[in-house]
């Protein structure tokens, strides 16, 4: 290829940027000038209304304290019209609502804000569509507090408690009408299972979100299972990255980096929830030496579109944090607006390809009915004729691939 071709071909990449790079602009970040001094705003007024001083906005034991989980401070500290508060009362009779200082600070007037999409109550709450446990978690359940729905790894449920109970959230029917963790007798009898079946190599510890219990607490579960010898990694479940990030402290990180190797997966769905406070949480953990990875879910009006999907990943990959799946939003009742197509998911995998860089492109992923496993979920890049494959590129050019295996290796036996 001469100079010229190259540059010729050069540009025509570049072509393919345009479309983003313009798209970009009118998809705002936390870490946005614009929207940090809004969001200062509103931060000072929820500090003002709670005599809090800095120091207690950056501890997280206040921000769980002055959770807002009433109708009354939430008018005090957010311009919400009669209705939407009638809204918020009609739903908190039938399900949970709670939202840390911080994230409520994040929120703005607009009602389709993608933060207050996550977590103010909307009537659209009261459909029935839907199942209270789409994947039967309740049949899955062969010991303590486990889920099992795979031969080598499982995942331990220790609380029901969240720093906010967001409107999508699968596990609904699990917040009940309070907080607690699972009790010492059933998470015991969770690690003897693990402890009596050998196969058990990976241990997910979720809930609600972990997190919500004390450093001493949590780490009284991992070194059990540490100490398993057949427990060969532990994953933490945990949205508390992206709904009150105060709580990775650096006492947090150095009591986790003692069990490695132990991975977080984390639950961002807007490039919004990405902000300074979030980038300094994400620093702590990846100094004590433990990955990051994301599972978005794909949400009708906050990430179901090419464009701030791509955006979104490349802002988690600023904060070392891998996007690792986009779900597909489960059948959950309550939910149902939340739901997107399933071509929704298949237009943003066919468009991130090639586009950005592969650690940018996650798996979309369905989850089968009742529990039955994880199904990614592709476009088609190959196709076998007999002894040769078609293949696709991102550009939809076609090549063929001969798929005839060599024997060479069998002279040197």
């Amino acid at each position: 290829m001469t100079n010229k071709d190259s540059i010729k071909r050069a540009d025509e990449l570049k072509s393919y940027t345009t479309e983003y790079i313009h798209a970009k602009q009118s998809i705002p970040s936390g870490l946005d000038e614009e929207v940090m001094r809004v969001n200062l705003m509103l931060k000072t007024r929820i500090m003002t209304y709670f005599n809090a001083s800095e120091e207690d906005w950056n501890d997280y034991l206040w921000q769980l304290k002055h959770s807002i989980k009433s109708v009354e401070v939430l008018g005090e500290l957010l311009e919400l019209s009669m209705e939407e508060l009638r809204e918020v009362q009609k739903i908190e009779e039938k399900y949970r609502w709670k939202i840390s200082p911080y994230y409520l600070s994040l929120m703005t007037e607009d009602r389709l804000n993608p933060i207050r999409l996550q977590a103010l109550p909307t009537l659209l709450e009261l459909d029935e569509h839907g199942l209270l446990d789409p994947m039967d978690e309740e049949h899955t359940n062969p010991a303590g507090s486990i889920t099992r729905r795979y031969p080598d790894r499982l995942i331990i449920n220790v609380t029901n408690m969240c720093a906010m109970y967001c409107r999508h959230c699968q596990r609904r029917r699990k917040i009940g009408g309070s907080d607690q963790h699972q009790s010492i007798e059933r998470i015991t009898e969770s690690i003897q299972y693990i402890k009596d079946n050998p196969e058990i190599r990976d241990v997910l510890i979720t809930g609600g979100d972990p997190l919500m219990m004390s450093d001493h607490k949590l780490e009284i579960i991992l070194k059990e299972l540490k100490e398993i010898p057949h427990v060969e990694m532990i994953r933490i479940g945990t949205r508390t990255l992206v709904t009150m990030p105060q709580r990775i402290t650096t006492e947090l990180a150095e009591m986790l980096s003692k069990y490695h190797p132990l991975y977080i997966n984390t639950h961002f769905n807007s490039p919004l929830e990405i902000t300074p406070e979030v980038k300094e949480a994400c620093d702590k953990l990846s100094k004590a030496g433990i990955p990051l990875g994301n599972q978005a879910v794909l949400l009708n009006g906050i990430n179901n579109d090419k464009f701030v999907m791509e955006r979104l990943n490349h802002l988690l990959l600023m904060c070392r944090i891998r996007p690792y799946y986009i779900f597909h939003a489960k059948n959950v009742k309550g939910t149902k607006h939340f739901n997107t197509s399933i071509d929704d998911g298949m237009e943003i995998m066919e468009y991130l390809r090639g586009r950005t860089s592969g650690m940018a492109i996650p798996t979309y992923i369905v989850n089968a009915p009742k529990g039955n496993g994880k199904i990614p979920m592709l476009p088609e890049y190959s196709k076998r004729n007999g002894n040769t494959y078609t293949v696709r590129t991102w550009e939809n050019k076609t090549y063929e691939y001969d798929n005839t295996p060599t024997k060479e290796l069998g002279k040197l036996l």
